[in-house]
């Protein structure tokens, strides 16, 4: 079982930029693919980053190369440096947990509850 948390949304202005953390607990932290999804109103929860154990990562075209993810194993926490944020870029961003090496969303088991970011033009 793992309980994920976020922290680190707020409002900002566009160019601006804001760094996410997510804290885990239980022991197995290090043995997950942590991943970062977003879900804006109206619309389906989308990928943004994800993390392997081994520290490989991968990004949406949308976020590649303005956000960062990384994560530190001894203080059982994920993050997401954003910056040069867009409008766009507004949404419920969640941090999950995963088995897998994948960014589906249906593959993750352990979602926290998000933290909402605004970006205003």
């Amino acid at each position: 079982q793992v309980q994920l948390v976020e922290s680190g949304g707020g409002l900002v202005q566009a160019g601006g930029s804001l760094r996410l953390s997510c804290a885990a607990s239980g022991r197995t932290f290090s043995s997950y693919t942590m991943g970062w999804f977003r879900q804006a109103p109206g619309k389906q929860r989308e990928f943004v980053a994800r993390i392997t154990r081994g520290g490989i990562t991968n990004y949406a075209d949308s976020v590649k190369g303005r956000f960062t993810i990384s994560r530190d194993n001894a203080k059982n926490t994920v993050y997401l440096q954003m910056n040069s944020l867009k409008p766009e870029d507004t949404a419920v961003y969640y941090c999950a947990a995963s088995s897998q090496f994948t960014s589906a969303p249906a593959a993750y088991a352990y979602w926290g509850r998000g933290t909402q970011v605004t970006v205003s033009s």
